[in-house]
């Protein structure tokens, strides 16, 4: 008992000074019996698996056909193990390079060693006599050892060989198993105040939630070991204060999905406020919260859960249920000393001792696997009381679960899985069916429990054990139970009508069946024939179904699953992603230039597999060569057009669908075929049935033989009109008793390869015909980045997208993992690459340009939505171009672009993916047309299937053919050198490497100088090195023809003046050392040109005409190494070849001027003279190379141009000389009006107004009209009464005498009277 009242850290010390005196590396394998080895096979008896002993005579290997082999070890008891050594096979070139090891307590339950940083493969043997041992980071316990080879020696017809040695020692185990309702209490001998502790603990168990260890104390310290949604809590606090607001509680999180029946051991190490938690082989360091580093607990520690007085749990947290091993509590085995029934350890109320040995389930998880599994159950027939419970998980969202029939045709009960809910349907014969929900997203992948209770007029579900909220049913109904009950799905032949549902197979896994409350263990139901179930039903795990891929094996652990891809010739997660190229073409252009035998696989991570061919090649090509079984003559006789005889081509290495993939991926294909007669008719031309034909592809069969055209009927030497008879078009037709042949290449790639031959006209007197057939030879390939060989307007399956629109293509079927391949060119900034959806839109996949520089892989496929962005160091809408690669599966998803590293996100073990769509894939946009994509793609593949983007053309809605966008038919070209930008839908022109600005770089940039001024434009600051330049020559030995301002051997110089007075320099272009160009106008307005290059200066005189017209005059100046080009306005140019010996090079450009030379030092004489008073007139238009100095000047793009002038310079386009522009289409001419030209005044007003002015006039018009006979009615009355003068030609008044001024009305009214 003093022992017990030693503080735990004395303990502490003990044990570790015991264990440090005590090796833990006694062998273990040596002293075992032949009967202690299991392997999966043999080679033979010399190599069985009890000779894998360390340096044994002989060794273990497996048979040759076994793809999955495994050597087993039985120890006997349980072991600490420490450490492995391997050698290969005594005497042999057999040995194991990497292998695995998995163990566990029982042969069928099996936990794999993970090393630091995941991974689980161990490194092996390089020979077969040195030992290489491994020692293991963490010692694990185990009673079962598996060893797995995964890699071996190959070399010298190797094979796998192995004789291995275990290193540990004895193992003190102490069990307890714990039923929900148990618990021990350890009460600690005296106050536990404590700086340093160290708790250990191993628990194995089905359930995802309870608590392993609990304790706390007064001041708020806490410490809680518990498992909550199958990861690994463990929440800790030294204590609270209120007063200084500190919160001391810290919870750290390791492992997941720890439900699954395998031992875990876990240490919790501390000292202060520093923790380590480790979990197995993982590890996790906090520092916790608050400002205390001592741990102060009440008077015991809860294990396995907490049961007092009225408290049967803590809330909220079940209590655990398995079983604990070797539980330690600084340095004290509360485990053991329960055993011992010692006076410190309490058990809950009413318990009086525990079941210290771990009792594994009598019933292990099954897997519903194929849409054609159930498990038939029998059960108690016709009782008055249902009972059924069970555990199931699943990622589905649909699935039957569990289906039974009433005796006495009372109806039926199903449980169905539908939306992530428990659908409970009763169906009674006459009334109307009742259902009913429980639950909510079971569909999760974790296990739920599901308890169904019903009898007369209830019926209760319970979910997950939460009685608080069970389900309950209270309708008027009868319950019989039936004879028999179903699980996952319904018999495929089911006569009799026992199960009959509407819902879809189960896909998950169920444990724990409990049918009438009695529980189900497949083993014993199967040996005693009262279960059934179909053979695709498997063991639970996360390897049923296999998630590997191409036949890889699946090796699972406790909280993942790992693909050994090894002789699959995959890689990848889960061996999806082909470790060969698709074709010869492939292997070429990466650097494989000599024949031989290669592996491909042109449909990459499709379903085919690789096979070997022979890759011939060229400088240029590639010819891949597959053979056939049959490559010499074959003879016929005897055939008859009803009855022929048939040939099947059997391509070596391959089968058909690998060949017709190889085809369909190739630029060209070609196949000889030759067929040789003796009075034997092949095509019977010109309008007979064929006697014999070749049938190719897709079984078509084709009436045409080698060299001729596709379905003409015909042989080649009716095409080269070399046929023995011109009435025939075929020699054998002819049907001559001599031996003639027909023969030829078939060449059209669509009808390869040939699958078989048919010969028919062999079976009368005489008649002998014989054949053959070559090899099927293919080059090029049309997926490859760069195989074409040609401008990407001429490359394979590429469309452009020049409006908003997307093409639709039948639904893709990834199955568990997906990737998407394609090449695209852009200058847009966003858009929808490729997308699938469901109908709901609850899955889908979407690979976008997110933005300039950033591709973005949008995914739904079962845990919300998830991205993954690829953020590329260069724009990725600069109109070259990309390459996108996108893959998804259950482990992780990755974006590649063009050759950068990709992004990846891994995801956590228990993901699924359910990638089930039901809409059309959609290829340019998103579904409704979001986010359109406007460029070119090219080379589409769907998990390495070729999509034929060419076959969906239609120019109407804007998907042309080729890359080709509005550039290729510019309804105005860039003018001046611009570069047209395709925008797809329109066009843009660059105008930056040109001396022009405006729309279409039509605008001319020029300036006007007085007399005196000028301007100069710094090229370089500073001359480049000659060592620096033949540096950058070897790096490129072009660079110096387009890395404008270096040391150049290209010269490009245009620009336009106009001028009245001479002389002038008009430009000069100075170098940092003698070289200069100087464009000079004489004194009689010629124009001269002078060349200083090296030593030697060279005068050409460019025009005779006089210049200095007052009219715009165009110059142009070309170099190239030693040619000469100018040209003058629209003169024919002229050409003058520079001497050999002088250099090509103008050396380091330094200075352009314009106007006059301001350049400091010795300046040309013919220059100076030229030099004053400078230039008085205009200059336009002004470029040199890329240098563009009025440009530069008058429209800056930077804050300090490297332009200086002097004197007056203004902007102006004086100078600018006319150009010659092209034909400008109609309608894209603003001013365009049509053929016909229609005056329109512009004082028509609209009818309205014509209606209302013409209505006012009318009603004017009358009232006029009204005052006239108004007024005329008085006129008259004075005309009647005037009395009337006689005038005669004799009159002395004149006729032509104006009339005299009328009288008024008064005296007009008053003359009658004075008559």
């Amino acid at each position: 008992m003093s022992l017990k009242m030693l503080c735990p850290s004395l303990l502490v010390l003990l044990a570790c000074q015991l264990c440090s005196s005590r090796k833990c590396v006694d062998p273990l394998v040596a002293p075992l019996y032949a009967s202690s080895f299991l392997a999966s096979s043999r080679y033979n008896f010399i190599y069985s698996a009890n000779f894998a002993k360390l340096y044994g005579s002989s060794g273990w290997s497996p048979s040759p056909i076994d793809r999955q082999p495994w050597l087993q070890i039985d120890l006997g008891k349980k072991y600490r193990i420490t450490a492995i050594s391997t050698q290969g096979t005594f005497n042999s070139y057999d040995w194991v390079t990497k292998y695995m090891v998995l163990f566990g307590d029982r042969p069928d339950a099996w936990t794999p060693y993970v090393m630091k940083g995941g991974n689980m493969t161990l490194p092996g043997n390089w020979n077969y006599y040195q030992v290489k041992r491994n020692v293991f980071h963490y010692p694990f316990t185990a009673k079962h050892v598996r060893f797995l080879p995964m890699g071996w020696n190959t070399e010298n017809r190797g094979k796998i060989g192995v004789r291995l040695e275990l290193y540990g020692c004895p193992y003190d185990s102490y069990v307890m198993h714990m039923e929900g309702n148990d618990m021990v209490a350890y009460k600690f001998p005296e106050k536990f105040r404590t700086l340093q502790d160290h708790f250990a603990l191993n628990f194995k168990t089905l359930e995802r939630e309870g608590t392993l260890l609990h304790s706390q104390g007064q001041q708020g310290d806490l410490l809680t070991l518990e498992l909550k949604r199958g990861r690994l809590y463990l929440h800790m606090s030294l204590g609270s204060s209120t007063v200084h607001q500190t919160d001391g509680l810290t919870s750290i999180r390791v492992g997941n999905l720890l439900d699954t029946q395998h031992w875990h051991y876990v240490t919790i190490k501390r000292y202060g406020r520093q923790v380590n938690f480790t979990l197995d082989s993982q590890t996790e360091t906090a520092v916790l919260n608050g400002e205390f580093n001592y741990l102060d607990l009440e008077t015991q520690m809860y294990v396995g859960g907490v049961i007092e007085k009225d408290l049967p749990h803590l809330p909220g947290r079940p209590n655990f249920r398995g079983c604990l091993e070797n539980v330690f509590v600084n340095g004290v085995n509360v485990i053991k000393m329960a055993q011992n029934q010692e006076p410190e350890i309490r058990l809950a109320n009413g318990k009086t001792k525990m079941h210290y040995t771990c009792r594994d389930l009598l019933w292990r998880p099954v897997t519903f696997i194929g849409p054609n599994n159930y498990l038939q159950v029998p059960g108690f027939y016709r009782k008055d009381r249902l009972a059924v419970r069970f555990k199931f998980r699943t990622w589905d969202y649909t699935g039957l679960l569990m289906y039974t029939r009433f005796a006495d045709d009372l109806g039926s009960l199903e449980l169905g899985l539908s939306e992530g809910q428990v659908n409970i349907t009763l169906f009674q014969p006459g009334k109307k069916r009742l259902r009913f929900a429980a639950g909510y997203r079971l569909n999760d992948g974790y296990w739920h429990t599901v308890d169904l209770a019903a009898k007369d007029n209830l019926l209760s579900v319970t979910i997950d054990e939460d009685e608080g909220s069970p389900l309950k049913i209270t309708n008027p109904f009868m319950v019989r139970t039936g004879d028999r009950y179903f699980f996952g799905g319904c018999p495929k032949t089911n006569n009799t009508g026992r199960c009959v549902t509407k819902l879809n197979t189960f896909h998950g896994c169920m444990q724990q069946i409990f049918v009438d409350d009695e529980p189900f263990d497949i083993d014993i139901m199967l040996q005693r024939k009262w279960a059934r179930y179909t053979e695709e039903m498997g063991t639970c795990g996360r390897c049923i179904p296999n998630p590997c891929e191409h036949e890889g094996r699946c090796i699972q652990s406790w909280n993942d699953f790992l693909c050994v891809c090894e002789n699959t010739g995959y890689k990848g997660e889960v061996c999806h992603n082909s470790v060969y190229r698709e074709s010869c073409e492939a292997y070429r252009l990466n650097g494989k230039y000599w024949s031989g035998n290669y592996t491909i696989d042109p449909d990459l991570s499709g379903p085919l597999k690789p096979f070997m061919v022979y890759c011939k090649m060229t400088p240029f090509k590639s010819w891949t060569i597959i053979e056939h079984n049959r490559m010499e003559y074959t003879k016929v006789s005897g055939s008859t057009v009803d009855r022929p005889y048939i040939w099947e081509v059997r391509y070596v290495n391959a089968s058909w669908d690998e060949v017709t993939a190889l085809a369909n991926t190739s630029l060209y294909c070609e196949q000889w075929i030759d067929f040789s007669c003796y009075k034997s008719r092949l095509l019977n031309t010109p309008n007979g049935r064929p006697y014999s034909f070749w049938i190719g592809r897709n079984n078509e069969s084709h009436e045409y033989w080698g060299g001729a055209f596709p379905e003409s009927g015909k042989c080649g030497c009716a095409i080269n009109h070399t046929c023995t008879d011109a009435k025939f078009q075929c020699n054998c037709d002819a049907d001559y008793r001599q031996w003639y042949s027909d023969k030829g290449y078939l060449m059209f790639r669509d009808h390869l390869p040939v699958r078989k031959i048919v010969i028919g006209d062999t079976n009368r007197t005489g008649s002998e015909a014989q054949f053959s057939l070559g090899p099927l030879r293919c080059h090029g390939d049309r997926k490859s980045w760069n195989s074409l060989g040609v401008e990407d307007a001429l490359g394979w399956n590429t469309i452009a997208f020049t409006k908003p629109t997307y093409i639709t293509f039948p639904t893709f079927v990834p199955g568990p993992s997906a990737d998407i391949t394609f090449h695209f060119r852009t200058y847009r900034s966003s858009g929808v690459f490729v997308e699938n959806a469901d109908d709901h839109h609850r899955n889908f996949i979407r690979v976008e340009l997110n933005s300039t520089q950033e591709v973005i892989f949008v995914f739904m496929v079962g845990d919300g939505i998830q991205n993954v962005t690829h953020r590329s160091p260069r724009p990725l809408n600069d109109n070259e171009w990309h390459y996108v690669e996108a893959e998804l599966n259950v482990k992780m998803a990755r974006l590649k672009v063009d050759f950068y590293p990709a992004a990846i996100r891994k995801f956590p073990g228990q993901t699924y993916v359910n990638m089930q769509f039901s809409q059309p894939l959609l290829v340019g946009a998103a579904n409704h047309t979001l986010r359109p994509f406007l460029g070119c793609m090219r080379g589409l593949r769907l998990n390495g299937v070729p999509v034929d983007l060419e076959g969906k053309v239609d120019e109407e809605v804007g998907i042309r053919r080729n890359c080709t966008g509005a550039c290729l038919n510019a309804t105005i070209p860039c003018r001046n050198g611009g570069q047209c930008i395709d925008g797809y839908v329109d066009y843009w022109c660059d105008c930056n490497n040109t001396a022009f600005d405006g729309f279409y770089c039509h605008k001319d940039i020029g300036a006007y100088f007085e007399a005196g001024s000028w301007l100069r434009y710094d090229v370089r600051k500073e001359p480049i090195s000659e060592d620096a330049w033949w540096a950058n020559y070897w790096i490129d030995p072009h660079w110096h023809n387009y890395s404008l301002g270096y040391n150049d051997t290209t010269d490009d110089i245009e620009f336009s003046f106009s001028t009245v007075q001479t002389p002038a320099v008009l430009l000069y272009i100075s170098s940092f050392y003698k070289d200069y160009i100087a464009v000079l106008l004489n004194t009689d307005g010629s124009l001269g040109l002078r060349y200083r290059l090296g030593m030697m200066t060279y005068k050409y005189q460019l025009t005779y005409r006089n210049l200095a017209d007052g009219y715009p005059h165009f110059v142009n100046i070309t170099r190239h190494n030693r040619t000469l080009r100018t040209q003058v306005d629209y003169m024919e140019p002229w050409y003058e070849v520079v001497a050999l010996e002088v250099d090509a090079r103008f050396d380091s450009p330094k200075s352009m001027f314009l106007g006059r030379v301001m350049e400091v030092g010795d300046i040309d004489y013919e220059v100076a003279r030229h030099n004053s008073p400078g230039l008085q007139g205009c200059i336009s238009g002004v470029r040199y190379n890329i240098f563009a100095p009025l440009k530069t000047l008058f429209r800056p793009n930077v804050t300090n141009p490297p332009v200086t002038t002097h004197g007056y310079v203004v902007e102006s386009n004086c100078g600018a000389f006319t150009p010659i522009h092209g034909y400008v289409p109609w309608e894209v001419d603003p001013w365009w009006t049509g053929l016909f030209f229609y005056y329109i005044h512009d004082d028509v007003t609209p009818p309205w107004m014509t209606l209302i002015i013409g209505s006012a006039g009318i009603l004017l018009f009358l009232i006029l009209y009204g005052l006239y006979l108004y007024l005329y009615r008085y006129k008259g009355s004075y005309l009647t009464n005037e009395p009337k003068n006689l005038e005669s030609p004799s009159s002395s008044r004149p006729l032509t005498e104006p009339p005299t001024k009328e009288k008024d009305l008064q005296e007009i009214q008053d003359e009658p009277h004075k008559a």
